[in-house]
């Protein structure tokens, strides 16, 4: 059995397709054809049902997988642990949504700055399901969001820290400094919120909903940045992760409501797809992440 066998096995069983993996992998489908033909003769089962133009994996198949998955992640273990620890200077592509970008990658980037100044860095800005659709295709290495717990056998998951969504007001607001306020308290007030498809905010109109309620905003964009100097600025409200506000509480500028109801939280996770090689540069932006930096 030879690696590049299982390679094969394995991108032909992400993308159901011979063409489409011999496509990602440079081969012709009759290379992959024959690849998987011998595979399946040496181990004397069958590994792929074909029906039209898309297999599908069998019951032997779907174990295979599994320990493909394994011998590639053994594999690449020991290439990292016989690999010269010289200082880092490889390229990394991260992938995460907006409300990280501005809070959380500025301090992390800034440490990589001073300890690893020869990795190229580049970040793909976009919402959860491009990211995966992505990192599917190797055009990131890692993910870095925030959102709902998300789970996927072709994924391994780094990361998961649990962060609160809090309401908001400017500092000078007469809602500032009260103690256990309803939503319906300060409905009023000029909203300035992210866009409906923005995963916390999804989870706030669920909430309202549930209590036959709309809410309507002065303002909808997806940049936080500008979201803070409007509520400030306009003495707003604003239903955004606590990390993204600490700053501008701690400057006296905002304000957190204390708010019983709803209870709602998001997850930072961090994700790279099991067929990627771990390299160096991924290992060291986890462990950073992890950190948490201010």
């Amino acid at each position: 059995m030879e690696s590049r066998q299982l390679w094969t096995f394995i991108n032909a069983a992400k993308t159901g397709s011979f063409s489409k993996a011999a496509e990602n992998l440079g081969y012709t489908q009759a290379a992959v054809t024959i690849q998987i033909k011998n595979l399946e003769e040496e181990l004397g089962v069958k590994l792929f049902d074909r029906i039209g133009k898309r297999v599908t994996l069998t019951v032997r198949g779907e174990r295979l997988l599994k320990h493909a998955h394994n011998i590639f992640n053994e594999v690449n273990i020991v290439k990292n642990e016989l690999r010269p620890k010289g200082e880092l200077d490889g390229r990394l592509v991260i992938g995460t949504n907006e409300s990280l970008c501005f809070s959380k990658l500025p301090p992390l980037l800034t440490y990589f700055r001073q300890h690893h100044p020869k990795i190229n860095i580049s970040i793909v800005f976009e919402s959860p399901e491009p990211l995966m659709e992505m990192m599917n295709r190797n055009e990131v290495d890692l993910i870095y969001l925030l959102g709902d717990p998300r789970y996927n056998n072709s994924w391994n998951k780094e990361m998961e820290e649990k962060e609160p969504i809090v309401f908001v007001c400017a500092s000078r607001c007469r809602f500032a400094g009260q103690k256990d306020l309803k939503v319906e308290d300060f409905l009023d007030q000029p909203f300035f919120l992210t866009e409906k498809n923005a995963n916390y905010r999804r989870a706030l109109d669920t909430y309202l909903a549930s209590k036959n309620i709309e809410l309507v905003p002065f303002v909808e964009i997806s940049d936080t940045e500008f979201i803070l100097k409007m509520v400030e600025q306009n003495n707003g409200m604003s239903f955004l992760p606590r990390f993204a506000v600490e700053k501008s509480v701690a400057e006296g500028k905002l304000a957190i409501l204390d708010v019983k109801e709803p209870e709602i939280y998001m997850y930072r996770q961090i994700f790279y797809h099991k067929d990627k090689w771990k390299t160096r540069e991924m290992e060291e932006f986890i462990r950073v992440a992890k950190m948490d930096l201010k």
